[in-house]
């Protein structure tokens, strides 16, 4: 798998589909990337960056009281503890050093819930860089808290009033700018999507989750892996990288969509932003609306990656609904003393759903990835929970 992906392809899934004028742009940044990784002084300045500016290692805090309720062992991978409040942060980081490496001056980047947008002005700041966000009209009213956080950090934010005005309109104006813009410009994409070499590269810098929990559940269990993996899944980068640490084990992997969404689940092979992958389309195979209360998870396809475990029976894709999602993160907040991000309580309503439905086995060992925390969701909770 990893052999498929260094080569810009996870089995039918992936490619390079963009303009003429992006492909030689496309193909330096996987030659610098390639380059970086076989560079040790690359490798430590980030592991540097990480340990001392995000945080790194997080925790892997036990959820006693919510375990208890469900019957099963809980263990929280905490993302929501990083520096900038997500896992966005170890990917923005990674990309940030490339573009410097490769002489770029500012960065290009797509926002939904805000926390890639907030990762994206936080690495341009730290390594002297600027950046220019690119955010859907709507994602930009109902995360309010996380423009003025990009603001503050000296970012542009360009909002996007085309088509839905969410994530996918956000990526498309994106893709459009950094055309005019490759000489000095690096497109920082978000998630495990976009033409090669962002899936897999994505995905590499991610894997720290996976890596990271794998050693903290071999200290922390008897078994050593988890039964039950569990991420929230939109365009999909916290569980691919969660994933990458468990995929050659025993542990079944779940990820989790938003009801509205699902390119897993209900998507068909597609093409969108620059790769083949599942995506929400009609009858006639227009890319169709995708909706979640989660706005990073409002993205109407699921990268290459996830389109290909899927495929191959390894990882389970599966959706929880709105008020399923509303209802965990306030069971979290009452149990544990944690408000997690929307979009990681997709991943807390399937695991309580699952155990109540006995789909879960007693005393089942889950880890959850937290991708995030709720700060940024507050004025959406206080109107429905």
């Amino acid at each position: 798998m990893q052999d498929l992906a260094e080569r810009g392809r996870f089995g039918d899934y992936g490619g390079r589909y963009v303009p003429e004028s992006l492909v030689a742009a496309c193909g330096e940044v996987e030659d610098a990337f390639m380059q970086a990784r076989s560079d040790a002084a690359f490798r430590e300045r980030l592991r540097t960056l990480l340990a001392l500016h995000v945080g790194r290692p997080t925790p892997l805090t036990p959820a006693p009281r919510l375990s208890a309720e469900l019957g099963v062992t809980l263990l929280l991978k905490r993302e929501d503890l990083t520096h900038t409040g997500s896992h966005k942060i170890n990917n923005v980081l990674g990309q940030a050093l490339l573009a410097t490496r490769m002489g770029r001056t500012r960065l290009i980047a797509e926002t939904g819930a805000g926390m890639h947008g907030v990762a994206v002005a936080t690495g341009a700041a730290l390594l002297g860089l600027r950046a220019t966000v690119f955010m859907g009209e709507r994602d930009v009213e109902r995360q309010a808290l996380n423009v003025f956080r990009m603001r503050m950090l000296g970012a542009e934010v360009v909002p996007v009033g085309v088509g839905s005005r969410t994530l996918k309109d956000a990526t498309s104006e994106a893709m459009r700018h950094w055309v005019s813009a490759t000489e000095e410009a690096y497109y920082c994409v978000g998630s495990v999507i976009g033409p090669t070499p962002y899936p897999w590269m994505v995905r590499e810098f991610q894997r720290v989750i996976g890596d990271e929990a794998r050693g903290q559940c071999a200290e922390a269990l008897a078994s050593a892996v988890p039964d039950y993996v569990v991420a929230c899944v939109g365009g999909g980068s916290n569980a691919a990288g969660t994933f990458a640490g468990f995929v050659d084990t025993a542990a079944r992997l779940v990820g989790v969509e938003a009801e509205g969404g699902a390119g897993a689940g209900r998507g068909r092979l597609g093409v969108l932003h620059g790769f083949r992958s599942l995506f929400l389309q009609d009858e006639h195979g227009q890319i169709i609306e995708a909706h979640s209360i989660a706005a990073g998870l409002d993205y109407p396809g699921v990268g290459p990656e996830h389109a290909y475990l899927r495929d191959l029976g390894r990882a389970r894709y599966v959706t929880v609904s709105d008020e399923e999602v509303v209802d965990a993160a306030v069971r979290l907040a009452r149990t544990e003393g944690i408000v997690p991000a929307l979009e990681s309580a997709h991943a807390i309503a399937w695991v309580i759903r699952a155990a109540g439905a006995g789909e879960l086995p007693p005393g089942a060992t889950v880890l959850i990835t937290l991708s995030g925390r709720g700060d940024k969701d507050m004025s959406t909770l206080k109107e429905l929970a």
